[in-house]
């Protein structure tokens, strides 16, 4: 097992809901996002970071759709690709400035990953993934009829549009990952799970119309480096059993057999957290050391154990 961690930041991290999703903010909370970041490779942590891309993605699937009648439409696939490249470009840029101005000259480097996929997963036909903005009820049926869009309800927060979301089974840039990893470069990969794509019987490779969960991807890649951590940022403190419920619960220390019952349970969302376990279980089966799960910002303080959710073998 090699001591690379593989950090998984949600999309939603470079979002702020109370400011416009204009570039010049999203730079800004690329920026604040890195600091925590840069503590843990002045800590000596070696990284290869993963990114969502839900909100960004489903921003550019909205222009499409406006804009249908004046320019060409854009597949999925190639949408996915130009999120990583700009998201890539904004945390690479922004953590190697912050490094630059603690003295640090690491090297950081995003690369546009294609992801194996199933062409027969079921999950193909089956939208589940939550991509772009929330909306209230009335704005959810209102999309629904003029865009024929899947819209579901999101961990009461509000109505997003979902799309096909299948499972990753092989990472076609993983060598390249590798190396520059083993050379002590900062890798940007798998940004919003990957550009999802199928291999045909002849060996001839093609995008497909779906996005792949970053946090599925996540474990993937972390597994097929022998990672010996995955951490995955989010928007709350904890991982929470019967969350906003009743009986709401924080879990601290966990343990793999308590997270697969809880999942059985019925306890993490499938919009939100269900994800999140699914890639925990993944990474802890696989032969994983440990999954931290905590908000992006206390990065330091969950590795350290001061807060965040820590599931164990």
């Amino acid at each position: 097992m090699s001591d690379v961690t593989v950090l998984a930041l949600g999309g939603n991290s470079l979002i702020d809901p109370s400011l416009p999703p204009t570039v010049a903010n999203q730079f800004a909370l690329t920026a604040s996002a890195m600091a925590p970041i840069a503590d843990l490779l002045a800590a000596g942590e070696r990284l290869v970071i993963t990114h969502g891309n839900g909100p960004q993605v489903g921003f550019m699937l909205l222009r499409v759709e406006l804009s249908k009648n004046v320019l060409h439409e854009v597949a999925l696939d190639s949408l996915v690709a130009d999120t990583q490249g700009a998201l890539g470009y904004m945390i690479q840029r922004s953590l190697r400035e912050v490094l630059h101005y603690r003295g640090r000259a690491d090297e950081v480097a995003a690369i546009v990953t294609e992801v194996f996929v199933d062409p027969n997963d079921p999950a193909l036909q089956h939208p589940d993934k939550p991509i772009g903005k929330f909306y209230s009820e009335a704005e959810a049926v209102e999309l629904r009829a003029r865009h024929g869009w899947t819209m579901v309800e999101d961990a009461h927060r509000g109505y997003r549009r979902v799309v096909p979301s299948p499972a990753p089974i092989g990472i076609v840039q993983l060598e390249t990952i590798r190396r520059l990893s083993e050379a002590g470069v900062t890798v940007i990969a798998c940004g919003g799970g990957g550009i999802p794509v199928v291999e045909d019987p002849d060996g001839h490779t093609r995008g497909i119309e779906g996005v792949i969960d970053k946090d599925r991807a996540s474990a993937l890649l972390a597994l097929e480096l022998g990672a010996k951590r995955l951490l995955i940022t989010t928007g709350i403190d904890h991982v929470f059993v019967d969350f906003r419920g009743p009986n709401e619960r924080a879990l601290r220390e966990t343990t793999l057999a308590e997270v697969e019952a809880f999942a059985r349970e019925g306890h993490f969302a499938a919009g939100s957290m269900g994800p999140k376990m699914e890639a925990a279980i993944q990474f802890l089966r696989g032969g994983g050391q440990e999954v931290i799960v905590c908000r992006p910002e206390l990065l330091s303080d969950a590795l350290a154990g001061r807060t965040g959710t820590r599931i164990l073998p």
